[in-house]
């Protein structure tokens, strides 16, 4: 599994087992139905947790009660007939053209990390890059000659996708005049680095998204994936081939890819709305 996967499935089992001490049940074999329902309930309640979380917490706890009853340390399975819910996939957010290009302005102060900060924003929405493959891309994944990246996606799976002449430009000024400074002599593998020559962290980029994007007067809850939605909806709006953008999201399933053309019908519905005389 992904490194991502990994680390929310052994988080979900940890807050089970929190959880668990909380209500003083002191064996796993204590655990039934009750405790169950009461652990998802607390989920809903207070953490604001929705039903795709918590299919994702029963999965990560079936498979983990499983291993215990092979290794017998448990006698049963208390998840075995528990049901993931049902969730219904939300369309997802996405900026309009206008607000991509007031996040994506030069910086008011244009020191090494805006620079560094603004070609990121630039190569996001440019690739429709997730977030963590944003931030690991190595400096031998960027081909600015040919205008491509490539990339280790979901399921070790590679692909290359191609950027426009602005990111390509806004790379370059990067490499030439805010990489060395940030570096200060040391070495790094990575495109985009700190001032430590290390990764970023999808944590810290958020940050910086959100911070960019208040600057620029967009008072939306933004996200890094934004600009990965928006990627996608703006390109079929203007009549992008859908196999194509699946091929650049590397998305497994076309019919993940097919949700943002439900965006561009909800945008299509809403202008009728408001101008058709009959509406």
């Amino acid at each position: 599994m992904a490194e991502n996967s990994v680390e929310a499935y052994a988080a979900d089992i940890n807050f089970f087992l929190i959880f668990l001490t909380a209500q003083k049940k002191r064996t796993l074999n204590a655990v039934d139905l009750a405790a169950i329902h009461g652990f998802l309930e607390q989920g809903r309640e207070q953490h604001q947790v929705g039903n795709r979380t918590n299919g994702r917490r029963i999965s990560a706890l079936k498979s983990f009660f499983a291993f215990l009853l092979r290794e017998k340390l448990v006698t049963h399975n208390p998840f075995s007939t528990i049901d993931l819910p049902r969730s219904g996939r939300s369309l997802p957010k996405a900026l309009s053209q206008n607000e991509v290009l007031r996040l994506l302005a030069p910086p008011n102060s244009p020191t090494p990390i805006a620079g560094r900060d603004n070609a990121m924003l630039f190569l996001l929405y440019s690739t429709g890059l997730r977030v963590s493959e944003l931030v690991r891309l190595p400096l031998s994944g960027c081909n600015l000659a040919a205008g491509f990246v490539r990339v280790i996606g979901k399921g070790n799976k590679e692909r290359l996708i191609p950027f426009g002449n602005q990111a390509k430009e806004k790379i370059e000024q990067y490499l030439k005049l805010s990489r060395p400074l940030i570096l200060k002599g040391k070495r790094s593998n990575y495109l985009f680095i700190t001032a430590r020559g290390s990764c970023m962290t999808r944590l810290r980029f958020w940050q910086i998204v959100r911070k960019t994007a208040l600057a620029a007067g967009i008072e939306k809850d933004i996200s890094p994936h934004m600009l990965r939605h928006s990627f996608a909806t703006h390109l079929l709006s203007h009549g992008a081939d859908l196999r194509a953008v699946q091929m650049m999201l590397g998305h497994a399933d076309i019919a993940t890819t097919q949700i943002y053309t439900h965006i561009d019908q909800d945008r299509l519905k809403s202008i009728h709305k408001k101008f058709h005389p009959r509406g």
